[in-house]
């Protein structure tokens, strides 16, 4: 059910404890059942009733919270998620409910010291679409950088090799990465659109061509853009939008 994009797994095996899942028409309602690639998955309509009832909520992080569970003191960026943090120009119509934070979990990480668009989500089918091992979904952020003692125009000191490098040619853990795209914003920022995210990702990848990241916000996933929202607040998404 997972591999065929229906669900999560978590999800799936909530619905077969549930009885909502049925295969050529029978019910099956023990977890780890097989079943042979040419029959027939149907879901049934309280499922599909639950799955629609789930939120995802758009932050944009501040620096100084971890993406995840509590760490080293710091707090988690979930418990930014409460009605004064709030965004008031939130145009999507749903209005906040304690349960709306029940498995509420990050879809992606940034790094205590990062700020930007952070997804957390109670929908399994949106968490595996952004972070899942095929996903396709490319995120863009803004990199403040500084090459050796130049910290204003930057761009005209860093090698052209190098900019080359950044786009293509890295490797981390001793894998090679998947070709980014890399320009110049201004100066001093670089744009970074990436379609993996591995763990302090472009922080790792800056330093393996000289460069020192000053500053590093998220601004865009897939479709959904960061905008105007303000540090520190949240929005629904909207039922209009996708990644």
């Amino acid at each position: 059910m997972s591999e065929l994009g229906l669900c999560s797994r978590r999800e799936a095996d909530e619905w077969i404890e549930k009885g909502w899942v049925l295969v050529d028409g029978e019910v099956i309602d023990t977890l780890g059942t097989r079943i042979r690639p040419t029959q027939n998955i149907e879901i049934l309509p309280a499922a599909h009733s639950a799955q629609s009832q789930r939120v995802t909520i758009l932050l944009h992080k501040p620096v100084g919270f971890v993406s995840g569970q509590a760490e080293d003191g710091y707090e988690p960026a979930v418990t930014l998620i409460n009605p004064a943090n709030h965004w008031n120009e939130d145009r999507s119509g749903i209005r906040f409910s304690p349960g709306h934070l029940r498995t509420l979990a990050p879809a992606g990480r940034l790094d205590i010291d990062s700020t930007g668009l952070l997804v957390l989500t109670q929908d399994g089918r949106i968490a595996k679409q952004l972070i899942g091992g095929h996903s396709e979904v490319d995120k863009e952020y803004l990199v403040r950088v500084r090459f050796g003692e130049h910290t204003v125009d930057v761009d005209r000191h860093l090698p052209a090799e190098k900019l080359a490098l950044l786009r293509h040619g890295l490797e981390l853990d001793g894998v090679p990465l998947k070709t980014a795209q890399v320009s110049w914003q201004n100066g001093e920022q670089l744009r970074f659109v990436l379609r993996e995210g591995k763990k302090r990702q472009i922080r790792r990848m800056c330093e393996l061509v000289g460069l020192e990241v000053v500053g590093l916000k998220r601004i865009r996933m897939g479709r959904v853009a960061l905008g105007a929202l303000p540090p520190g607040q949240w929005r629904y998404l909207a039922p209009n939008e996708s990644f």
